[in-house]
């Protein structure tokens, strides 16, 4: 998921396809059907903009793949601090 301060019960995706719904129907009545305030669908368009179902699955692709290598980076990071110690007590 994007960086949301809480979790969500709907995915992304999902959230996309009310913020569509939201496009030709009136808020009010989106929100009623999907069981969310008004507040909720106005905060999600601040957040996805227009941004559409295929970029949310992309995007989320792109995240995992940062964390993954961020996870890398710190545990080569932590690997090489190790070795700087090892190194340090045989001198």
């Amino acid at each position: 998921m994007l960086g949301a301060s809480q979790e969500s019960r709907y995915s992304d995706e999902q959230i996309v396809r009310i913020l569509r719904e939201a496009d030709s129907a009136p808020i009010a009545e989106v929100a009623k059907r999907h069981g969310v305030s008004d507040a909720s669908i106005y905060a999600w368009r601040k957040r996805f903009g227009e941004i559409v179902s295929d970029d949310v699955k992309r995007l989320q692709a792109l995240e995992a793949e940062n964390n993954r290598l961020k996870k890398l980076v710190a545990e080569r990071d932590l690997e090489l601090e190790v070795m700087k110690e090892i190194l340090g007590k045989k001198w």
